[in-house]
């Protein structure tokens, strides 16, 4: 056993009440009462490890009838503490032990996770660059083939347009043939033009 301390930085932070261990004997305070036992549940260099705690401790508040009401604790009488073990129980070095491959096993893990979004948020940008390109592409080609479309389609309405204009002179040569006929020919015929 240790000696008695009042040394607040390295006073254990989480307790819970525990059973005196097998040989010892309960021990009184400097204020005279006789001490609790308590048992360190702080994930630390203590965890598992038993001390004697003054019953008038001022870190030990009361009982809280009302889970929102807590009663303040009464002012300390001592601030005695002192260590029943002098090291940590091999449930205790088992369980440090444990927790640290579990903490190192999710770090790893969270890493691999995040590489592997980054690697497919990557490959999600790949893809969704090609499909852009791609997209452009046809788009591209789309329209070229419209302008190949409207280029022919204007090249086959001038060729219609010209066609039809040259009917339409043909047309107007014959009426103008006619025309030049008839009215060289006003009173041949057997009805005149005169009487028409």
């Amino acid at each position: 056993m240790s000696l008695p301390c009042s040394d607040q930085s390295i006073r254990p932070k989480k307790m819970q009440s525990a059973s005196f261990p097998r040989g010892v004997e309960a021990v009184r305070c400097w204020c005279g009462d006789l001490c609790k036992v308590k048992e360190v549940t702080d994930f630390s260099d203590w965890l598992g490890m038993k001390f004697f705690m003054c019953a008038n401790y001022e870190s030990d508040p009361p009982e809280s009838i009302c889970a929102y009401l807590r009663p303040l604790s009464p002012p300390p009488l001592c601030m005695y503490y002192r260590w029943i073990d002098t090291e940590m129980p091999d449930w205790a070095v088992t369980e440090i032990r444990e927790r640290g491959r579990r903490a190192w096993a999710s770090l790893d893990l969270e890493e691999r996770r995040a590489k592997a979004e980054a690697k497919e948020k990557a490959e999600q940008k790949k893809e969704w660059k090609d499909y852009c390109v791609e997209q452009r592409a046809f788009i591209d080609e789309m329209i070229r083939k419209n302008q190949e479309e409207k280029l022919l389609l204007g090249e086959v309405y001038r060729q219609r347009e010209q066609a039809r204009e040259v009917e339409r002179e043909r047309k107007r040569e014959r009426a103008r043939a006619a025309k030049a006929a008839q009215e060289a020919g006003d009173g041949t015929g057997k009805y005149p033009r005169w009487t028409q």
